[in-house]
């Protein structure tokens, strides 16, 4: 990813409110009694989750499965693939009867799982913990939780009668992480499934860092294999790179999780139908990500299509150094360039855009999924079409923000992953939990619970629908790694905000959740949307016998 020329302009804050929070008089701020009225009952069924990060090494990781929870605070069964570039991967592995969750009044909660000790088992060796936040009794935000690896991802409630057959017709994917070489790489693209998995209609743009230029517009083979299996068998064949072989969890007919299960790259993401599989006139609000050892970067806006190939649009962006103080104006063209798939767009030809030179991208049901396709770096995101530019008050929200804290004031480089709950009743209060790696010492992590979110001051920017969100966490026994944060977010739908980490030293992007009342109908909140992931540093991949 390049970035061209950054751009410091005069801090614009307008139009916001301060909220007082409980801290200033130097004794520790206490944690503010969390609120709302979720209990363990509110997670029943089974939920497929991914996430995706670095391990205590520093290595990448990701993980995709479903666990069965009972709605009584019991974790029953399911599966879990782990594919660390440390080891081998593992795939289908069961998840052993006897787990158990906890979920707070405000929604978050903790669930631990364990695995059988056999030849197929958890690489770590140990119970994995992850932390959440339910958004509804569909939803949830996650991140692992404990010494094992950080990283960051979603549940879903799973239609358990999703079929082979059910799953025919058009999707389109994006996946990301390390390639072979251990460079970040990311792919998106699109297929259709006849009724046995085969790939009938397909292409795939490859992004690679580990080399010079992108694959792009490539013919793509392969079939489509409802997992979990205990011998993976969805197979992708571009038509001029490697061919990978994933396991794959279906959340329902529309919202298919992948986890690359070779010995090459570690990729993992979502795949959504294809309903609208045009690029119609439209505002999206949008977030992108990227990292390289010398220059990380996010940015986030709006982008606004005409229908007749024209772009304007809003940026902001955050390059961990100077990150802009105010939107940003651009304009660029898009078009029509498949020539395998027919939903494949360009976007180029932009003029004051920070960032790629180049994206492709593929409408979904799940949002535009846009990958950088030119030779300056790579950069992952996703557009979400805007109905409302509104961010309530007096509402009950989860988030989860994820990207890389560049150490300033703790000497070490580290990725961070975050969950929280704030509610805007009357005062903003909330609690956020915290995870990075690798730790301090380049081994251990230690998790960091209950950090008080406080001194909150936000409010709308201009009346695009950007607001802006700023406040301390943590009091004087523990704080995050970046003390606070000042978040840039987006109105899309009215309940999920798409957001960027807008200060200095530490280079994130994320998504803030409405949550719904516990009672309220199950999807009530929007759950098929593509959360943008931050890309793998670059790392020596050690793949190993376990």
């Amino acid at each position: 990813m390049s970035v061209r020329n950054g751009i410091v302009l005069l801090l614009v804050l307008s139009t916001v409110s301060f909220l007082a929070g409980c801290g200033g008089n130097g004794n520790p701020t206490p944690i503010p009694p969390p609120s709302g009225s979720f209990t363990v009952a509110d997670l029943s069924g089974t939920y497929v989750f991914s996430v995706s990060g670095l391990d205590f090494a520093g290595a990448p990781v990701a993980i995709v499965g479903a666990f069965i929870a009972n709605g009584k605070g019991g974790i029953t069964g399911g599966t879990i693939d782990i594919n660390d570039a440390q080891t081998t991967p593992v795939f289908a592995v069961p998840i052993n009867n006897n787990g158990f969750y906890n979920v707070s009044v405000d929604g978050r909660g903790q669930m631990t799982v364990g695995t059988p000790s056999n030849n197929n088992t958890n690489p770590f060796g140990t119970n994995l913990t992850f932390d959440f936040v339910i958004t509804s009794s569909s939803h949830g935000l996650i991140i692992e939780f404990d010494g094992n690896a950080s990283g960051s991802g979603s549940f879903d409630l799973q239609d358990t009668t999703v079929t082979q057959a059910s799953l025919a017709g058009p999707y389109a994917f994006s996946f990301s992480g390390a390639g072979s070489s251990g460079a970040p790489l990311s792919t998106v693209g699109a297929f259709t499934l006849d009724q046995n998995g085969n790939i009938s209609l397909g292409g795939i743009d490859i992004n690679d860092g580990g080399i010079a230029d992108p694959y792009l517009n490539q013919g793509l083979n392969g079939v489509v294999t409802l997992g979990p299996t205990s011998t993976p068998s969805t197979t992708f064949a571009p038509s001029a790179f490697q061919a990978l072989t994933f396991d794959v969890y279906a959340v329902d007919a529309t919202h298919l999780k992948f986890i690359e299960m070779d010995s090459g790259p570690i990729v993992s993401g979502d795949a959504f139908s294809q309903t609208t599989p045009i690029l119609n006139a439209g505002t999206m609000a949008f977030t992108l990500t990227s990292f390289n050892p010398q220059n990380p970067f996010a940015a986030g806006g709006y982008l606004a299509t005409d229908g007749g190939g024209g772009i304007t649009g809003t940026e902001d962006y955050n390059n961990g150094v100077a990150p802009s103080t105010s939107a940003i104006n651009f304009t660029g063209n898009y078009s029509n360039s498949g020539s395998v798939t027919p939903s494949r767009y360009v976007l180029n030809n932009f003029l004051s855009f920070v960032g790629g030179s180049q994206y492709v991208a593929y409408p979904s049901s799940g949002g535009l999924l846009l990958m950088e396709a030119d030779d300056l770096g790579i950069t992952v995101g996703a557009a979400y079409l805007q109905t409302t530019n509104v961010f309530a008050s007096s509402q009950g929200y989860g988030m989860n923000l994820s990207g890389f804290n560049l150490g300033q004031s703790t000497g070490f480089e580290a990725e961070v992953d975050d969950i929280a709950q704030f509610s805007t009743t009357s005062t903003v209060t909330g609690i956020l939990d915290e995870n990075f790696a690798p730790g301090p010492d380049g081994s251990a992590l230690v998790p960091n619970p209950d950090l008080p979110i406080v001194d909150v001051v936000y409010g709308p920017v201009d009346p695009s629908g950007r607001y802006s969100f700023e406040a301390a966490v943590g009091d004087n026994n523990a704080t995050s790694l970046n003390t606070g944060f000042l978040l840039t977010l987006y109105s899309a739908d009215g309940t999920t905000f798409p957001f960027i980490e807008s200060d200095s030293g530490q280079v994130a992007t994320g998504v803030i959740v409405l949550q719904s009342a516990p009672s309220a109908t199950p999807g009530a909140v929007r759950t098929h949307m593509f959360i943008t992931p931050h890309l793998s540093r670059p790392h020596a991949v050690r793949k190993k016998q376990k």
